[in-house]
């Protein structure tokens, strides 16, 4: 269980800010405005006091690890941070590991080291689409996934790409909140993406820009998940397969963040499975 369970302590949970009474069927993924794109549709959720229920505030972790706070220029001429644990020798592969709903905090930064120990050949870096916003409790976290503009969050990620530089090869991974992006950052890459993993995440309904996808996805899924149901799941097969790509799904006899220990619906060995699910599938992509 290890490294997922140390990252996913906080993470996966992506949940809502509490207050609003729009219910889970109202702020379906299958129903969200046609002018929403895939990652808003989801921070939409933040306003669904279900999906918020039962997500716990982490608990108290400091990572004294490896690794250091970075910056790279964005696309939008601003400043992009993220968090680096670069390669034991020198290496033009990268992962990127995208936060869920309460940012990068030292779980990420956990999370980063356990997949940099596992992976000696990669450089990884856990991307801050917060702007270095970090929350502690679920009202914060809702209001903070909410405030993600696209456009922003665009240029961070190719930001970190430009920092990686012309030559590197791109794989992703990131859990509800970030496994949308992690998908979004893989159609970002280009020719330079190599590999992408989402859980339980928004998946892109656009077909042709699926079509611009350069390498296979990676789905771990929820069968029990009221939002990234398994309609949602099945249409997005459906697409990646008029789009021509490849996406492999393993959809888990659980509930959405089955893969997060401080969620009541975590499930231990489930969570092993799927983490050495997504660690194989990188290493593969990554020749790591």
């Amino acid at each position: 269980m290890k490294k997922l369970l140390l990252f996913v302590a906080a993470a996966c949970t992506f949940g809502t800010a509490a207050g609003q009474t729009t219910t889970a069927t109202m702020l379906s993924c299958c129903a969200r405005p046609a002018t929403a794109s895939a990652t808003e549709a989801f921070a939409m959720l933040a306003t669904d006091k279900d999906f918020s229920g039962g997500h716990d505030a982490p608990l108290p972790y400091a990572y004294e690890g490896e690794g250091k706070m970075i910056e790279f220029k964005t696309a939008d001429g601003q400043t992009g941070h993220g968090f680096e644990i670069k390669s034991t020798k020198p290496s033009n592969k990268y992962l990127f590991v995208i936060h869920e709903w309460w940012g990068l905090n030292d779980y990420i930064k956990k999370e980063s080291a356990t997949y940099a120990q596992e992976m000696p050949g990669v450089n990884v870096i856990a991307l801050d689409l917060y702007d270095g916003k970090v929350a502690t409790t679920p009202e914060e976290a809702g209001q903070y996934m909410q405030g993600v503009k696209t456009e922003r969050a665009v240029a961070i990620i190719k930001g970190a790409e430009m920092y990686a530089g012309p030559k590197a090869q791109f794989a992703s991974v990131g859990w509800c909140f970030g496994g949308g992006w992690s998908l979004q950052s893989a159609l970002l890459g280009g020719k330079q993406t190599v590999g992408c993993v989402m859980y339980y995440g928004m998946p892109e309904k656009d077909v042709a820009k699926l079509k611009t996808l350069n390498s296979d996805v990676l789905g771990l899924f929820a069968e029990q998940d009221k939002w990234i149901n398994p309609e949602v799941v099945s249409q997005f097969e459906k697409d990646m397969t008029a789009a021509g790509k490849k996406v492999t799904v393993k959809e888990y006899p659980a509930d959405h963040a089955f893969a997060n220990p401080s969620n009541p619906k975590y499930n231990k060995e489930l969570a092993a499975d799927a983490h050495q699910r997504a660690l194989t599938y990188l290493k593969a992509r990554l020749k790591a």
